[in-house]
Protein backbone atom coordinates (compact mmCIF):
# COMPACT_ATOMS: atom_id res chain seq x y z
CA UNK A 1 0.00 0.00 0.00
CA UNK A 2 2.78 2.37 0.44
CA UNK A 3 2.86 3.10 -3.49
CA UNK A 4 -0.36 5.15 -2.78
CA UNK A 5 -0.10 8.24 -2.54
CA UNK A 6 -1.37 10.49 0.33
CA UNK A 7 -5.21 11.56 -0.87
CA UNK A 8 -5.81 7.96 -2.08
CA UNK A 9 -4.37 6.97 1.52
CA UNK A 10 -6.62 9.51 3.06
CA UNK A 11 -9.79 8.59 0.85
CA UNK A 12 -9.32 4.79 1.44
CA UNK A 13 -8.78 4.87 5.01
CA UNK A 14 -12.22 4.03 7.54
CA UNK A 15 -13.76 7.52 9.04
CA UNK A 16 -15.52 7.59 11.63
CA UNK A 17 -18.14 9.76 12.43
CA UNK A 18 -17.16 12.83 14.43
CA UNK A 19 -19.35 13.03 17.29
CA UNK A 20 -18.08 9.21 17.93
CA UNK A 21 -14.42 11.06 18.07
CA UNK A 22 -16.20 13.89 20.44
CA UNK A 23 -16.89 10.87 22.72
CA UNK A 24 -13.74 9.52 22.68
CA UNK A 25 -11.82 12.97 23.83
CA UNK A 26 -14.48 13.19 26.70
CA UNK A 27 -16.50 16.16 24.76
CA UNK A 28 -20.53 16.41 25.95
CA UNK A 29 -22.67 16.47 22.86
CA UNK A 30 -23.97 20.08 24.06
CA UNK A 31 -20.31 21.81 22.90
CA UNK A 32 -20.51 19.91 19.72
CA UNK A 33 -21.47 22.04 16.37
CA UNK A 34 -21.54 19.63 13.25
CA UNK A 35 -20.21 20.42 10.01
CA UNK A 36 -21.45 17.74 8.21
CA UNK A 37 -20.16 14.36 9.31
CA UNK A 38 -16.80 14.12 9.67
CA UNK A 39 -16.06 18.32 11.24
CA UNK A 40 -17.35 19.77 14.21
CA UNK A 41 -16.55 23.39 15.73
CA UNK A 42 -16.20 22.78 19.50
CA UNK A 43 -18.68 25.66 21.46
CA UNK A 44 -15.66 27.80 24.02
CA UNK A 45 -17.94 27.20 26.99
CA UNK A 46 -15.89 23.88 27.22
CA UNK A 47 -13.08 26.20 28.51
CA UNK A 48 -14.99 27.67 31.13
CA UNK A 49 -17.31 24.36 31.97
CA UNK A 50 -14.21 21.64 32.20
CA UNK A 51 -12.14 22.06 35.79
CA UNK A 52 -10.25 19.07 34.41
CA UNK A 53 -6.27 19.50 35.20
CA UNK A 54 -3.96 20.13 31.90
CA UNK A 55 -2.39 17.43 30.39
CA UNK A 56 0.78 17.99 29.44
CA UNK A 57 2.12 19.77 26.30
CA UNK A 58 4.42 18.42 23.87
CA UNK A 59 6.14 20.94 20.85
CA UNK A 60 7.41 19.28 17.99
CA UNK A 61 9.45 20.99 15.83
CA UNK A 62 12.01 20.62 13.18
CA UNK A 63 15.77 21.05 11.82
CA UNK A 64 15.90 24.06 9.42
CA UNK A 65 14.41 22.86 5.92
CA UNK A 66 15.31 21.87 3.16
CA UNK A 67 13.71 20.75 -0.17
CA UNK A 68 14.66 17.22 1.09
CA UNK A 69 11.48 17.53 3.40
CA UNK A 70 11.19 16.68 6.96
CA UNK A 71 7.96 15.92 7.75
CA UNK A 72 7.32 17.56 10.94
CA UNK A 73 3.45 17.81 10.69
CA UNK A 74 3.71 13.81 9.56
CA UNK A 75 5.60 13.20 12.76
CA UNK A 76 2.67 15.44 15.03
CA UNK A 77 -0.01 13.19 14.00
CA UNK A 78 2.21 9.89 14.16
CA UNK A 79 3.45 10.57 17.66
CA UNK A 80 0.09 11.43 18.62
CA UNK A 81 -1.34 7.99 17.11
CA UNK A 82 1.58 6.56 19.04
CA UNK A 83 0.54 7.86 22.20
CA UNK A 84 -2.67 6.86 22.10
CA UNK A 85 -1.64 3.41 21.21
CA UNK A 86 0.45 3.16 24.25
CA UNK A 87 -3.03 3.64 25.95
CA UNK A 88 -2.62 7.80 26.42
CA UNK A 89 -5.48 9.60 26.14
CA UNK A 90 -4.50 12.46 23.29
CA UNK A 91 -5.08 15.47 21.37
CA UNK A 92 -3.24 16.78 18.84
CA UNK A 93 -3.35 20.42 17.86
CA UNK A 94 -2.41 21.49 14.44
CA UNK A 95 -2.44 24.57 12.03
CA UNK A 96 -5.08 25.15 9.17
CA UNK A 97 -3.36 24.59 5.84
CA UNK A 98 -3.30 27.53 3.83
CA UNK A 99 -4.88 28.12 0.37
CA UNK A 100 -1.59 29.68 -1.14
CA UNK A 101 1.11 26.55 -0.51
CA UNK A 102 -2.15 24.14 -1.51
CA UNK A 103 -2.52 25.41 -4.76
CA UNK A 104 1.43 26.80 -4.99
CA UNK A 105 4.39 24.56 -4.44
CA UNK A 106 4.51 23.42 -1.02
CA UNK A 107 1.26 21.19 -0.93
CA UNK A 108 -1.47 20.56 1.81
CA UNK A 109 -0.48 20.52 5.55
CA UNK A 110 -2.30 17.04 6.77
CA UNK A 111 0.62 15.12 7.66
CA UNK A 112 1.32 12.12 4.77
CA UNK A 113 1.67 8.73 4.24
CA UNK A 114 -0.04 6.52 7.25
CA UNK A 115 0.17 9.44 9.39
CA UNK A 116 -2.98 12.28 8.63
CA UNK A 117 -5.99 13.88 9.49
CA UNK A 118 -8.59 13.48 7.53
CA UNK A 119 -11.11 14.37 5.96
CA UNK A 120 -7.84 16.01 4.09
CA UNK A 121 -9.56 17.40 1.34
CA UNK A 122 -11.48 19.93 3.62
CA UNK A 123 -8.94 20.30 5.43
CA UNK A 124 -6.88 21.54 3.06
CA UNK A 125 -9.49 23.49 0.88
CA UNK A 126 -12.01 25.98 2.78
CA UNK A 127 -12.35 23.32 5.92
CA UNK A 128 -15.30 25.26 8.02
CA UNK A 129 -14.56 28.85 6.03
CA UNK A 130 -11.91 30.29 9.45
CA UNK A 131 -9.68 31.66 6.64
CA UNK A 132 -12.48 33.13 4.81
CA UNK A 133 -13.84 35.13 7.51
CA UNK A 134 -10.01 37.06 8.95
CA UNK A 135 -9.77 37.82 5.16
CA UNK A 136 -13.14 39.48 5.14
CA UNK A 137 -12.67 40.76 8.81
CA UNK A 138 -9.25 42.01 7.49
CA UNK A 139 -11.15 43.45 4.38
CA UNK A 140 -13.83 45.52 6.45
CA UNK A 141 -11.24 47.34 8.50
CA UNK A 142 -9.52 48.06 5.43
CA UNK A 143 -13.24 49.48 3.56
CA UNK A 144 -13.66 51.24 6.55
CA UNK A 145 -10.75 53.12 6.68
CA UNK A 146 -10.64 54.16 3.39
CA UNK A 147 -14.25 55.18 3.63
CA UNK A 148 -13.46 57.28 7.11
CA UNK A 149 -10.88 58.62 4.44
CA UNK A 150 -13.85 59.62 1.92
CA UNK A 151 -16.08 61.26 4.40
CA UNK A 152 -14.30 63.61 5.57
CA UNK A 153 -11.23 62.58 7.30
CA UNK A 154 -11.77 63.60 10.66
CA UNK A 155 -9.28 61.84 12.33
CA UNK A 156 -6.71 63.47 9.88
CA UNK A 157 -5.41 60.25 8.83
CA UNK A 158 -1.90 60.72 6.56
CA UNK A 159 -2.75 58.59 3.36
CA UNK A 160 0.71 58.22 2.73
CA UNK A 161 1.37 56.66 6.39
CA UNK A 162 -1.58 53.90 6.49
CA UNK A 163 -0.30 50.45 7.11
CA UNK A 164 -3.38 48.52 6.61
CA UNK A 165 -3.29 46.13 3.68
CA UNK A 166 -5.80 44.16 2.15
CA UNK A 167 -5.61 40.39 2.25
CA UNK A 168 -6.57 37.18 0.24
CA UNK A 169 -6.23 33.83 1.18
CA UNK A 170 -3.69 32.70 -2.44
CA UNK A 171 -0.44 32.82 -4.17
CA UNK A 172 -1.33 36.09 -6.28
CA UNK A 173 2.06 38.27 -6.92
CA UNK A 174 0.13 41.08 -9.19
CA UNK A 175 -1.20 41.68 -6.12
CA UNK A 176 2.06 42.98 -4.35
CA UNK A 177 2.08 46.07 -4.62
CA UNK A 178 -1.31 48.59 -6.49
CA UNK A 179 -2.70 51.64 -7.21
CA UNK A 180 -6.93 51.61 -6.20
CA UNK A 181 -9.06 54.88 -5.49
CA UNK A 182 -9.35 55.95 -9.36
CA UNK A 183 -12.08 57.08 -11.09
CA UNK A 184 -12.91 60.58 -9.63
CA UNK A 185 -14.08 61.73 -6.59
CA UNK A 186 -16.96 59.20 -5.74
CA UNK A 187 -14.75 56.69 -5.90
CA UNK A 188 -12.24 57.07 -2.99
CA UNK A 189 -8.89 58.56 -3.07
CA UNK A 190 -6.42 57.84 -5.17
CA UNK A 191 -3.58 55.74 -3.17
CA UNK A 192 -1.12 53.00 -3.41
CA UNK A 193 -1.64 49.86 -1.83
CA UNK A 194 -1.41 46.28 -1.72
CA UNK A 195 -2.58 42.82 -0.55
CA UNK A 196 -1.36 40.27 1.69
CA UNK A 197 -1.89 36.64 2.21
CA UNK A 198 -4.68 35.88 4.63
CA UNK A 199 -1.62 33.55 6.72
CA UNK A 200 0.22 37.23 6.84
CA UNK A 201 -2.58 39.90 7.99
CA UNK A 202 -2.08 40.66 11.56
CA UNK A 203 -5.80 39.19 11.71
CA UNK A 204 -4.25 35.96 11.82
CA UNK A 205 -2.39 36.58 14.48
CA UNK A 206 -4.72 37.86 16.36
CA UNK A 207 -7.06 35.15 16.23
CA UNK A 208 -4.52 32.58 17.35
CA UNK A 209 -3.49 34.70 20.02
CA UNK A 210 -6.63 35.18 21.97
CA UNK A 211 -7.90 33.69 24.82
CA UNK A 212 -11.39 34.15 24.22
CA UNK A 213 -13.51 36.64 22.44
CA UNK A 214 -13.22 39.85 24.95
CA UNK A 215 -10.05 39.49 24.64
CA UNK A 216 -10.20 39.21 20.89
CA UNK A 217 -12.32 42.15 20.77
CA UNK A 218 -9.69 43.98 22.92
CA UNK A 219 -6.53 42.89 20.47
CA UNK A 220 -8.30 43.87 17.59
CA UNK A 221 -9.15 47.61 18.39
CA UNK A 222 -5.74 48.32 19.24
CA UNK A 223 -4.68 46.99 15.99
CA UNK A 224 -3.09 50.09 14.14
CA UNK A 225 -4.03 50.56 10.32
CA UNK A 226 -2.44 54.13 9.90
CA UNK A 227 -1.05 56.94 11.33
CA UNK A 228 -2.26 61.16 11.53
CA UNK A 229 -0.46 63.98 10.02
CA UNK A 230 1.10 65.19 13.37
CA UNK A 231 2.49 61.09 13.84
CA UNK A 232 -0.38 59.47 16.06
CA UNK A 233 -1.30 56.02 15.54
CA UNK A 234 -4.66 55.41 14.46
CA UNK A 235 -6.43 52.43 15.50
CA UNK A 236 -9.67 49.54 14.22
CA UNK A 237 -10.62 50.97 17.71
CA UNK A 238 -10.92 54.70 16.46
CA UNK A 239 -12.65 53.86 13.59
CA UNK A 240 -15.33 51.76 15.84
CA UNK A 241 -14.56 48.51 13.39
CA UNK A 242 -13.95 46.25 16.32
CA UNK A 243 -17.58 45.25 17.06
CA UNK A 244 -18.39 44.18 13.31
CA UNK A 245 -14.98 42.54 12.91
CA UNK A 246 -15.11 40.67 15.90
CA UNK A 247 -19.12 39.34 14.82
CA UNK A 248 -17.24 38.14 11.82
CA UNK A 249 -15.08 36.04 13.92
CA UNK A 250 -17.35 34.96 16.30
CA UNK A 251 -18.07 31.16 14.85
CA UNK A 252 -14.37 31.09 13.38
CA UNK A 253 -12.94 31.16 16.89
CA UNK A 254 -14.11 27.87 17.58
CA UNK A 255 -11.33 25.07 17.60
CA UNK A 256 -12.45 22.63 14.51
CA UNK A 257 -12.47 19.04 15.79
CA UNK A 258 -11.21 16.00 13.11
CA UNK A 259 -9.56 12.85 13.24
CA UNK A 260 -6.12 11.05 12.61
CA UNK A 261 -6.33 8.11 10.50
CA UNK A 262 -6.55 6.08 13.67
CA UNK A 263 -9.09 7.99 15.00
CA UNK A 264 -7.00 10.00 17.54
CA UNK A 265 -9.34 13.50 18.28
CA UNK A 266 -7.22 16.16 16.33
CA UNK A 267 -8.06 20.29 16.83
CA UNK A 268 -7.46 22.01 13.63
CA UNK A 269 -7.16 25.46 14.40
CA UNK A 270 -5.69 29.16 12.68
CA UNK A 271 -2.54 29.27 10.75
CA UNK A 272 0.10 32.22 10.77
CA UNK A 273 2.99 31.56 8.18
CA UNK A 274 6.36 31.01 10.58
CA UNK A 275 8.36 33.24 8.44
CA UNK A 276 5.94 36.13 8.69
CA UNK A 277 4.09 35.61 11.81
CA UNK A 278 4.54 33.48 14.59
CA UNK A 279 3.43 30.60 12.94
CA UNK A 280 1.38 28.52 15.55
CA UNK A 281 -2.27 27.16 15.64
CA UNK A 282 -4.44 28.98 18.34
CA UNK A 283 -3.99 29.35 21.89
CA UNK A 284 -7.58 28.27 22.11
CA UNK A 285 -7.04 24.68 20.64
CA UNK A 286 -4.26 24.21 22.38
CA UNK A 287 -5.72 25.41 25.35
CA UNK A 288 -8.78 23.13 24.32
CA UNK A 289 -6.18 19.61 23.86
CA UNK A 290 -4.60 20.27 27.37
CA UNK A 291 -8.00 20.70 28.70
CA UNK A 292 -9.24 16.88 27.24
CA UNK A 293 -6.18 14.90 27.00
CA UNK A 294 -3.60 13.83 29.40
CA UNK A 295 -1.00 14.47 26.30
CA UNK A 296 -1.83 17.78 23.74
CA UNK A 297 1.08 17.39 20.87
CA UNK A 298 1.37 20.22 18.87
CA UNK A 299 3.46 21.83 16.26
CA UNK A 300 5.49 24.93 15.07
CA UNK A 301 6.26 25.86 12.12
CA UNK A 302 9.58 25.84 9.97
CA UNK A 303 12.35 25.20 12.02
CA UNK A 304 13.01 25.39 15.47
CA UNK A 305 14.67 29.06 15.10
CA UNK A 306 11.78 30.31 13.70
CA UNK A 307 8.67 28.51 15.17
CA UNK A 308 9.59 26.97 17.93
CA UNK A 309 11.05 30.23 19.11
CA UNK A 310 8.20 32.47 18.34
CA UNK A 311 6.09 29.24 20.17
CA UNK A 312 8.06 30.05 23.16
CA UNK A 313 9.21 33.47 23.01
CA UNK A 314 5.39 34.62 22.12
CA UNK A 315 3.26 32.50 22.23
CA UNK A 316 4.03 31.17 25.90
CA UNK A 317 5.26 34.38 27.24
CA UNK A 318 1.18 35.29 26.33
CA UNK A 319 -0.65 32.56 27.39
CA UNK A 320 0.67 31.20 29.87
CA UNK A 321 1.43 27.84 28.60
CA UNK A 322 4.54 26.05 29.58
CA UNK A 323 5.72 22.90 27.08
CA UNK A 324 6.60 19.54 29.11
CA UNK A 325 9.11 18.34 26.28
CA UNK A 326 10.07 19.15 22.66
CA UNK A 327 10.43 16.97 19.77
CA UNK A 328 12.73 18.08 16.77
CA UNK A 329 12.15 16.35 13.80
CA UNK A 330 15.02 15.54 11.16
CA UNK A 331 15.89 13.46 8.31
CA UNK A 332 19.49 11.90 7.20
CA UNK A 333 18.37 12.96 3.51
CA UNK A 334 18.14 16.83 4.53
CA UNK A 335 21.12 16.64 6.94
CA UNK A 336 23.27 15.64 3.66
CA UNK A 337 21.83 18.94 1.96
CA UNK A 338 22.61 21.05 4.70
CA UNK A 339 25.92 19.42 4.22
CA UNK A 340 26.37 20.55 0.28
CA UNK A 341 25.21 17.60 -1.34
CA UNK A 342 22.67 18.37 -4.55
CA UNK A 343 19.19 16.90 -4.14
CA UNK A 344 20.04 14.41 -6.84
CA UNK A 345 22.43 12.40 -4.91
CA UNK A 346 20.97 11.98 -1.73
CA UNK A 347 20.28 8.66 -2.26
CA UNK A 348 23.96 7.57 -1.73
CA UNK A 349 25.81 6.97 1.92
CA UNK A 350 28.00 9.80 2.42
CA UNK A 351 29.34 10.43 6.30
CA UNK A 352 31.51 13.35 5.30
CA UNK A 353 28.47 15.16 3.98
CA UNK A 354 26.15 14.05 7.58
CA UNK A 355 28.76 15.36 9.10
CA UNK A 356 29.15 18.72 7.55
CA UNK A 357 25.51 19.27 7.76
CA UNK A 358 24.67 17.67 11.77
CA UNK A 359 25.73 21.18 13.31
CA UNK A 360 22.38 22.49 12.07
CA UNK A 361 20.45 19.62 13.90
CA UNK A 362 22.90 20.33 17.00
CA UNK A 363 22.44 24.05 17.42
CA UNK A 364 18.43 23.40 16.96
CA UNK A 365 18.99 21.29 20.40
CA UNK A 366 21.39 22.93 22.21
CA UNK A 367 19.05 26.25 21.80
CA UNK A 368 16.13 23.72 22.74
CA UNK A 369 18.42 22.07 26.34
CA UNK A 370 20.60 25.21 27.05
CA UNK A 371 18.27 28.71 26.20
CA UNK A 372 15.03 27.36 26.86
CA UNK A 373 15.74 24.45 29.47
CA UNK A 374 13.66 21.88 28.04
CA UNK A 375 13.98 18.22 27.70
CA UNK A 376 14.16 17.31 23.90
CA UNK A 377 14.51 13.97 22.16
CA UNK A 378 15.15 13.87 18.50
CA UNK A 379 13.36 11.97 16.15
CA UNK A 380 14.64 10.61 12.51
CA UNK A 381 12.26 9.94 9.84
CA UNK A 382 14.12 6.95 7.96
CA UNK A 383 13.69 6.68 4.76
CA UNK A 384 14.66 3.55 2.46
CA UNK A 385 18.03 4.99 1.39
CA UNK A 386 19.54 5.64 5.34
CA UNK A 387 22.42 3.82 5.78
CA UNK A 388 22.64 2.07 9.50
CA UNK A 389 26.14 3.91 9.27
CA UNK A 390 24.05 7.33 8.94
CA UNK A 391 21.54 6.89 11.54
CA UNK A 392 24.24 5.70 13.63
CA UNK A 393 26.20 8.98 13.16
CA UNK A 394 23.35 10.65 14.52
CA UNK A 395 22.64 9.15 17.00
CA UNK A 396 26.20 9.19 18.41
CA UNK A 397 26.12 12.97 17.73
CA UNK A 398 23.31 13.84 19.76
CA UNK A 399 24.39 11.17 22.48
CA UNK A 400 27.27 13.59 23.28
CA UNK A 401 24.61 16.35 23.87
CA UNK A 402 22.89 13.92 26.29
CA UNK A 403 19.90 13.78 23.94
CA UNK A 404 18.45 10.10 22.92
CA UNK A 405 17.85 10.03 19.09
CA UNK A 406 14.74 7.53 17.94
CA UNK A 407 13.92 6.19 14.40
CA UNK A 408 10.45 7.21 13.31
CA UNK A 409 8.46 5.30 10.65
CA UNK A 410 4.96 6.53 11.15
CA UNK A 411 4.84 7.70 7.32
CA UNK A 412 4.65 4.22 6.55
CA UNK A 413 3.43 2.79 9.78
CA UNK A 414 1.46 5.17 11.13
CA UNK A 415 0.85 5.08 15.39
CA UNK A 416 2.85 2.19 15.43
CA UNK A 417 6.23 3.69 13.87
CA UNK A 418 5.41 6.54 16.62
CA UNK A 419 5.45 4.34 19.43
CA UNK A 420 9.11 4.04 20.54
CA UNK A 421 8.94 8.16 19.63
CA UNK A 422 5.71 7.91 22.07
CA UNK A 423 7.57 6.52 24.89
CA UNK A 424 10.73 9.01 25.08
CA UNK A 425 8.09 11.92 25.17
CA UNK A 426 6.34 9.97 28.11
CA UNK A 427 9.52 9.63 29.67
CA UNK A 428 10.69 13.20 29.19
CA UNK A 429 7.25 14.67 30.17
CA UNK A 430 8.50 13.18 33.63
CA UNK A 431 11.49 15.28 34.23
CA UNK A 432 11.29 18.91 35.85
CA UNK A 433 12.13 21.61 33.69
CA UNK A 434 13.16 25.04 34.24
CA UNK A 435 11.46 26.36 31.15
CA UNK A 436 13.13 30.20 30.58
CA UNK A 437 12.55 32.38 27.46
CA UNK A 438 15.70 33.88 25.27
CA UNK A 439 14.78 37.21 26.21
CA UNK A 440 13.69 39.00 29.34
CA UNK A 441 10.53 41.85 28.60
CA UNK A 442 12.37 44.65 30.08
CA UNK A 443 15.06 44.59 27.44
CA UNK A 444 15.11 47.53 24.86
CA UNK A 445 13.64 46.25 20.96
CA UNK A 446 17.40 46.22 19.64
CA UNK A 447 18.40 44.30 22.69
CA UNK A 448 15.70 41.22 21.98
CA UNK A 449 16.29 41.35 18.48
CA UNK A 450 20.27 40.71 19.21
CA UNK A 451 19.51 38.16 22.10
CA UNK A 452 17.09 35.59 19.26
CA UNK A 453 20.07 36.41 16.74
CA UNK A 454 22.87 35.59 19.04
CA UNK A 455 21.28 32.89 20.87
CA UNK A 456 18.96 31.14 18.55
CA UNK A 457 20.62 31.67 15.12
CA UNK A 458 24.02 31.80 16.31
CA UNK A 459 25.13 34.68 15.14
CA UNK A 460 27.56 37.40 16.10
CA UNK A 461 25.06 40.44 16.01
CA UNK A 462 22.97 42.68 14.30
CA UNK A 463 22.79 45.29 12.11
CA UNK A 464 19.94 47.42 12.25
CA UNK A 465 19.55 49.91 9.20
CA UNK A 466 18.75 53.82 9.95
CA UNK A 467 15.28 53.85 8.79
CA UNK A 468 14.55 50.53 11.25
CA UNK A 469 16.30 52.71 13.85
CA UNK A 470 14.29 55.54 13.46
CA UNK A 471 10.90 53.10 13.68
CA UNK A 472 12.15 51.79 16.96
CA UNK A 473 12.56 54.98 18.56
CA UNK A 474 9.27 55.77 17.54
CA UNK A 475 7.78 52.42 19.05
CA UNK A 476 9.07 52.97 22.14
CA UNK A 477 8.12 57.00 22.41
CA UNK A 478 4.45 54.90 21.96
CA UNK A 479 5.32 52.65 24.69
CA UNK A 480 5.51 49.22 22.83
CA UNK A 481 9.22 48.45 23.81
CA UNK A 482 7.79 45.94 26.52
CA UNK A 483 6.10 43.53 23.42
CA UNK A 484 8.61 40.34 21.84
CA UNK A 485 9.34 40.57 18.98
CA UNK A 486 8.89 38.25 15.96
CA UNK A 487 11.71 38.46 13.77
CA UNK A 488 10.65 37.67 9.48
CA UNK A 489 13.43 36.22 8.01
CA UNK A 490 14.18 32.88 5.76
CA UNK A 491 12.71 29.72 6.80
CA UNK A 492 15.78 28.19 4.83
CA UNK A 493 18.93 29.54 7.11
CA UNK A 494 19.90 30.53 10.50
CA UNK A 495 21.04 33.60 8.94
CA UNK A 496 18.77 35.71 6.30
CA UNK A 497 20.93 34.74 3.52
CA UNK A 498 18.61 31.67 2.42
CA UNK A 499 22.12 30.40 0.45
CA UNK A 500 23.51 29.92 4.11
CA UNK A 501 23.01 26.18 5.22
CA UNK A 502 24.42 24.07 7.89
CA UNK A 503 25.14 26.03 10.79
CA UNK A 504 26.68 29.34 10.09
CA UNK A 505 28.87 31.32 12.41
CA UNK A 506 30.18 34.84 12.57
CA UNK A 507 27.32 36.35 10.61
CA UNK A 508 25.13 39.31 11.39
CA UNK A 509 21.34 39.66 10.76
CA UNK A 510 20.13 42.99 9.13
CA UNK A 511 17.07 44.44 10.02
CA UNK A 512 15.55 47.00 7.27
CA UNK A 513 11.83 47.58 8.47
CA UNK A 514 10.31 47.49 12.12
CA UNK A 515 6.59 47.53 12.66
CA UNK A 516 4.32 46.54 15.40
CA UNK A 517 1.69 44.24 15.68
CA UNK A 518 -0.30 46.26 18.69
CA UNK A 519 -3.22 43.90 18.06
CA UNK A 520 -1.20 40.75 18.24
CA UNK A 521 1.14 42.41 21.13
CA UNK A 522 4.62 41.97 19.27
CA UNK A 523 6.91 43.41 17.63
CA UNK A 524 7.91 42.40 14.01
CA UNK A 525 11.41 42.98 12.76
CA UNK A 526 11.85 42.30 9.10
CA UNK A 527 14.94 40.95 7.65
CA UNK A 528 16.00 39.59 4.38
CA UNK A 529 13.85 39.50 1.12
CA UNK A 530 10.41 38.36 2.56
CA UNK A 531 7.52 38.45 1.04
CA UNK A 532 3.91 38.82 2.59
CA UNK A 533 2.60 38.03 -0.64
CA UNK A 534 3.78 35.01 -2.11
CA UNK A 535 3.54 34.60 -5.87
CA UNK A 536 2.96 30.87 -7.86
CA UNK A 537 5.77 28.39 -9.12
CA UNK A 538 6.22 28.13 -12.25
CA UNK A 539 4.19 24.40 -12.50
CA UNK A 540 1.61 25.55 -9.60
CA UNK A 541 0.35 22.31 -8.00
CA UNK A 542 -3.07 23.70 -8.72
CA UNK A 543 -2.73 22.47 -12.35
CA UNK A 544 -2.92 19.10 -10.68
CA UNK A 545 -5.73 19.38 -9.11
CA UNK A 546 -9.48 17.78 -10.23
CA UNK A 547 -12.68 16.36 -9.38
CA UNK A 548 -14.71 14.07 -10.83
CA UNK A 549 -18.40 14.02 -11.42
CA UNK A 550 -18.93 11.90 -8.04
CA UNK A 551 -17.43 14.51 -6.61
CA UNK A 552 -13.78 12.79 -5.86
CA UNK A 553 -11.06 15.43 -5.71
CA UNK A 554 -7.37 14.00 -6.77
CA UNK A 555 -4.14 15.57 -7.48
CA UNK A 556 -3.69 17.27 -3.61
CA UNK A 557 -0.94 15.87 -1.76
Amino acid sequence: MAHLTDIEIAQSAPIRHICDIADKAGIDRKYVEQYGNYKAKIDLSLLKENTDSDGKLILVTAITPTPAGEGKTTTTIGLADGLSRLGKKTVVALREPSLGPVFGVKGGAAGGGYAQVVPMEDINLHFTGDFHAIGAANNLLAAMLDNHIQQGNSLGIDTRRITWKRCVDMNDRQLRFIVDGLGGASNGTPREDGFDITVASEIMAVFCLASDIHDLKERLSRIIVAYTFDGKPVTAGNLKAAGAMTALLKDALKPNLVQTLEGTPALVHGGPFANIAHGCNSVIATRMALKLGDYAVTEAGFGADLGAEKFLDIKCRVSGLRPSAVVIVATVRALKMHGGLNKADLAAQDLDALEKGIPNLLRHVSNIRNVYKLPCVVAVNRFPTDTDAEIDFIINKCGELGVNTVLSTVWAEGGKGGEKLAAEVIRLCEEENDFSFSYTDDLPIDKKIKAVVTRIYGGEGVTILPAAKKQIRQLQELGFDAYPVCIAKTQYSFTDDPRKLGAPEGFRVTVRNVKVSAGAGFIVALTGDIMTMPGLPKVPAAENIDVNEDGKITGLF
